[in-house]
């Protein structure tokens, strides 16, 4: 299954559980994964947790960005 997010395409991975519920992750985001009791419960949690991996990502990258940039103050007038 293919889901698009945030402007890109993922693939999710859904698993039925042997105990019931499944489990689902995104393999091309490592670490992202989630459950559900249904089908749609899942994809729903999933949904979710691509959205907040995506944000952490852009906040982190970000970050190391502004880390980079050095910040240069005006001299003050005489």
């Amino acid at each position: 299954m293919v889901k698009t997010v945030a402007g890109g395409k993922f693939h999710i991975v859904m698993e039925k559980q042997e105990g019931g519920g499944y489990a689902v992750y995104v393999p091309e985001l490592p670490g992202c994964v989630s459950q559900g009791d249904t089908e749609n419960e899942a994809l729903s949690n999933i949904k979710e947790a691509m959205d907040l991996y995506l944000e952490e990502l852009r906040a982190s990258h970000m970050e190391k960005l502004l880390q980079r940039i050095k910040i240069i103050e005006p001299a003050a007038s005489p």
